[in-house]
């Protein structure tokens, strides 16, 4: 019986010790260390009504870009296809638009809101995205998966 309790409490204090590194130390304190994504710079168009779609979706993008940056999701994730540098741990979400069904069974409208997996259920469900997050998130991802 003492062997348990000791064997439990060395098992508490590592595990908490893991939580803290991982969620602490690794990944951050989103509220307290901003993380600044590079975006690398476009093309410029001829058109003024190109230029003028361009400035509404370089904004739309800005805009998601800080969503990713304060919900902490370029701790894991990068957008390439927007010259969105972000952590490697998760995979790039240049594709998520149109995978994100295939892999987890829902559209990616209703995964932003009820994810399927064990890490970002937890992830998003700790930190949930406003309906008008998640609209300027989708726009910013279906622009990429359109790259």
């Amino acid at each position: 019986m003492k062997k348990a309790i000791i064997s439990f409490a060395v098992s508490i204090v590592i595990g908490f010790g893991l939580g803290y590194l991982v969620f602490g130390v690794i990944m951050g304190d989103s509220d307290k260390q901003p993380q600044v994504a590079q975006t690398e710079p476009t093309e410029e168009k001829s058109t003024t009504e190109d230029q003028k779609e361009e400035t509404k979706t370089e904004t739309a993008a800005v805009d998601a870009d800080n969503i990713l940056n304060s919900k902490g999701c370029l701790g894991c994730h990068a957008v390439d296809k927007l010259g969105l540098k972000g952590g490697a741990t998760g995979p790039d979400l240049s594709k998520a638009f149109t995978e994100v069904e295939g892999k987890h069974g829902k559209p990616i409208e209703e995964f932003l809101k009820e994810p399927t997996s064990a890490v970002m259920s937890s992830v998003i469900g700790g930190n949930p995205l406003t309906d008008e997050e998640r609209t300027q998130v989708l726009d910013m991802l279906k622009q990429a998966s359109e790259k």
